[in-house]
């Protein structure tokens, strides 16, 4: 099986059971800082993923 298959798969009413659980495990007035955390660190590591492309096309001096 491919990526996108197993992907595709937990999206609908398993996402709402991994949701749910996530809600109980880390209480509703601490998600929005979770998200948060998360976007901030898929920022910054996609900032990395540039800033190594861009030093691996660098030319060689």
């Amino acid at each position: 099986m491919s990526h996108p298959v197993i992907l595709a798969e937990i999206f609908g009413p398993d996402l709402l059971v991994v949701l749910a659980i996530v809600a109980l495990l880390f209480g509703t007035s601490r998600l929005p800082k979770l998200a948060r955390s998360l976007g901030s660190a898929k920022s910054e590591f996609e900032a990395g993923l540039r800033q190594g492309h861009a030093e691996a096309t660098k030319p060689v001096e």
